[in-house]
């Protein structure tokens, strides 16, 4: 097949200079395959050290999105602990729903 942004069978990239693909290719936060990619505008000021704790909370708030997810699936799957989560108040773990619900039927202390 012919590429498009080369001309030929097999462009070299590299050689192709003159890609509006490029405009951005040395900025922060440049990422393939998307490229410079920042629709709030969010780094209009171009401040290095806030950029980098804005992309450290992002990753830190996605692991966290990923464990509780998997926290939410895995009981489903698995099945649950066996036996009491409460003796004093008779609760046992296969009666602990999954998700949100939860909160109101573990007890505090």
């Amino acid at each position: 097949f012919q590429d498009g942004l080369t001309g030929s069978a097999w462009g070299d990239w590299a050689l192709y200079t003159a890609s509006p693909l490029r405009a951005f290719e040395n900025e922060l936060g440049v990422q393939e395959p998307v490229g410079f990619w920042d629709p709030l505008n969010l780094s209009s000021g171009g401040d290095v050290t806030s950029f980098k704790r804005r992309r450290s909370v992002e990753l830190k708030h996605g692991r966290i999105s990923m464990l509780a997810t998997m926290g939410y699936i895995t009981p489903e799957i698995t099945g649950k602990f066996p036996g009491y989560l409460s003796n004093s108040m008779n609760l046992k773990f296969a009666d602990v729903p999954t998700g949100l619900a939860a909160i109101s039927k573990v007890p505090a202390l």
